[in-house]
């Protein structure tokens, strides 16, 4: 008996050595991958014919606010814009019920900001970052991106683009400390190995549908 539970505890020790390492491994992997593609303004300026400023949802408050994080990311998106990186917003979030919609939020604040509603297109169905890199390539037909969102997402975000078959560049929006960064940051480790082995497999996203090409009016996507 003794012998078993030895040989047990040995098993269990190995496989979780064996797990800490694939875990940071991938990690590292992922975060070296995107080194190289992220910018500051002044280098994302120099862009040429980028499709679209693909700005990734967050939270929502009540009253149609959106949280501090995508506030953040919407003003970066809204300042390359002016900047001349590109003439397309896409706004790609959670609008999965009616009770919760980040996407015509982030549209509004563009629009109240002074962009013109028919440059701005809403990705109603990114639920995810996957999801949202998937649908602009396949939906939105966009070929280069500029990618907005903070720092410790931008690694994973640009990695699944690139794996999809995108040229994503991206600008991090980190004016300020958060609340339950830690706790994000923890997560997301685990979130970089869910989509290193999602870019392997590429499972369809919750919905597709017909193209909306982000070349055209965005217009057609609003509800």
């Amino acid at each position: 008996m003794k012998k078993l539970i030895k040989k047990l505890f040995l098993i269990i020790l190995c496989l979780g050595i064996f797990g800490t390492i694939a875990l940071f491994g991938i990690n590292a992997i992922v975060k070296a991958s995107a080194d190289e593609v992220i910018l500051n303004q002044e280098e994302a300026s120099s862009l040429e014919e980028v499709d679209c400023i693909l700005i990734l949802g967050a939270g929502v408050w009540e009253g149609g606010r959106p949280s501090p994080m995508l506030e953040d990311r919407l003003l970066q998106g809204i300042e390359l814009y002016k900047a001349g990186v590109s003439d397309k917003l896409l706004m790609s979030g959670d609008h999965g019920r009616k009770d919760y919609d980040e996407v015509n939020v982030m549209k509004q604040y563009a629009i109240n900001a002074g962009i013109p509603s028919e440059n701005i297109f809403m990705d109603h169905a990114g639920f995810s970052t996957y999801e949202s890199m998937y649908r602009a390539r396949d939906i939105f037909e966009a070929d280069k991106i500029l990618l907005v969102t903070q720092g410790y997402h931008m690694y994973r975000a640009l990695y699944v683009g690139k794996e999809l078959g995108l040229e994503v560049y991206g600008v991090a929006s980190d004016p300020r400390i958060y609340a339950g960064q830690s706790y994000r940051e923890a997560r997301e480790v685990l979130a970089r190995v869910k989509d290193f082995f999602y870019v392997i497999m590429k499972p369809e996203p919750t919905y597709l549908g017909d193209a909306i090409p982000v070349s055209g009016n965005g217009d057609l996507t609003n509800d």
